[in-house]
């Protein structure tokens, strides 16, 4: 596999997916292209044939939904998640904030878990989604003033000398950015609201709310001595959603003959506990199983069978041993960039992989020549949640959780192996195969 090629197609969708919503939308695009409808509202009924649908919630989740040739000798659904959020700062209503009539900064929250240092002296921009009046209707328009828009800049250090013995940024004073010079005789600046509108192409008046993000500015690149290395913003979880999407569209080449329901899912808010109607903890996946048998004219019997026969994948990143920290990992499950596709295990379940499961990735990488590495926290740290076990709440099938390694998680630039994404990419276009 062509590891350059999928490395730059991974580095352009991260780069038109600042927000969820433009990953959602971004995924959307790439489904239409390959053929696939919008089920919303499709009469359900029994089909002797399938075909290729997606839904939508809240325009940041994103269900899609293969369905083979011979829907009747169906076995069960592969089903694949990851997510579209990462770490932030949202922007607050009433942004602006003004700092002595000289200049203008934005009043922000943190979303999710970011490493909040990283964040300063970089080149912000603000992308999201607007609620616009049209037409007597509400309407969506997403925003994305692709440049370089906003900086939070650090404290100098003549006047912060603990800045580096581990200083405690306060989100509330250290971390709003810098946004607008007040200029001119009536020191006008113009509001955040106001280029919104001038970027969406409405008058101002009829923005009814927003949901606006800041995002890095940073683009992906390879490092490395050789390259072997990539960096960029939005590794967790966008790498995973797009090695899954592109495994999801390579396996619709199988010519609809596998015996398996291909499903791809993405899911918005992991990062703050998927406790929303868009989330892993919601009815979202749950709902889509019902629309594929409502559609299929399954009997109750024939739904119960069908999960029985169904698996589910969790792709969500996963840490690898760092090089100046290595004691921070766990003695014997120690994953390393470019060591391939990572199982996540966990006693308590936060991971959902079991012996069986493992066995049954770990299979679909012995067959495809794909290198697979184990992770485990340390006895004495207390993991993460993902995916996994909150969609297995509502979905009750086999299940397992992976990722890709990744140093730096939830920083503004995260680290991973160059190779990675293609072994994801192997691994989900035989998984959603039947292979």
């Amino acid at each position: 596999m062509e590891t350059k090629n999928i490395t730059e197609e991974l580095f352009d969708f991260i780069d038109h997916s600042p927000t969820a919503f433009h990953a959602v939308e971004n995924v959307r695009r790439r489904l239409e292209e390959a053929g696939f409808e919008r089920a919303d509202g499709k009469d359900a009924g029994i089909r002797q044939s399938g075909g290729k649908y997606y839904m939508t919630r809240n325009g940041s989740s994103l269900i899609a939904v293969s369905l083979p040739k011979n829907v009747r000798k169906l076995s069960g659904l592969r089903i694949v998640a990851s997510h579209s959020d990462s770490p932030c700062f949202k922007i607050k209503e009433n942004p602006e904030m003004d700092v002595e009539g000289h200049v203008v900064k934005l009043n922000t929250e943190g979303y999710g878990g970011t490493i909040l240092s990283t964040w300063l002296d970089r080149p912000l921009s603000v992308a999201g989604r607007l609620i616009v009046e049209e037409e007597g209707e509400m309407a969506v328009r997403l925003v994305d003033f692709d440049r370089d828009l906003c900086v939070i800049p650090n404290v100098a250090i003549h006047f912060n000398r603990e800045i580096n013995k581990g200083f405690a940024y306060n989100p509330q004073v250290d971390l709003l950015p810098l946004f607008a010079a007040k200029e001119g005789e009536e020191k006008d600046a113009p509001s955040l609201k106001s280029l919104c509108a001038k970027e969406a192409g409405v008058e101002e008046e009829r923005i009814l709310a927003s949901d606006l993000y800041l995002y890095s500015r940073e683009k992906g690149r390879r490092m490395g001595a050789i390259g072997e290395f990539i960096g960029s913003p939005r590794l967790d979880d966008l790498q995973c959603a797009f090695g899954s999407l592109k495994g999801f569209l390579d396996a619709q080449g199988n010519g609809g003959e596998s015996k398996y329901g291909a499903v791809y899912a993405l899911f918005d808010n992991e990062e703050i506990g998927s406790g929303t109607k868009q989330g892993a903890d919601s009815t979202f996946l749950s709902d889509a199983v019902c629309w594929i048998c409502d559609f299929l004219g399954l009997s109750d019997g024939e739904k119960r069978a069908l999960l029985e026969g169904s698996f589910l994948v969790s792709a969500d990143n996963a840490h690898a041993v760092h090089p100046n920290h290595p004691e921070k990992s766990d003695p014997t499950n120690r994953p390393f960039l470019n060591g391939g596709i990572v199982l996540k295990f966990q006693g308590s379940q936060k991971y959902t992989t079991d012996a069986w499961s493992a066995a049954v990735v770990r299979e679909i990488c012995r067959k495809e020549e794909i290198p697979c590495q184990s992770f485990a926290n340390r006895a004495d740290v207390p993991g993460g949640s993902t995916l996994g076990n909150l969609s297995a709440r509502h979905v009750s099938i086999p299940a397992a959780d992976i990722g890709l390694p990744q140093l730096a998680m939830h920083s503004a630039f995260e680290t991973a192996g160059e190779r990675d994404t293609a072994y994801l990419v192997s691994f989900c276009r035989a998984f959603f195969a039947g292979r």
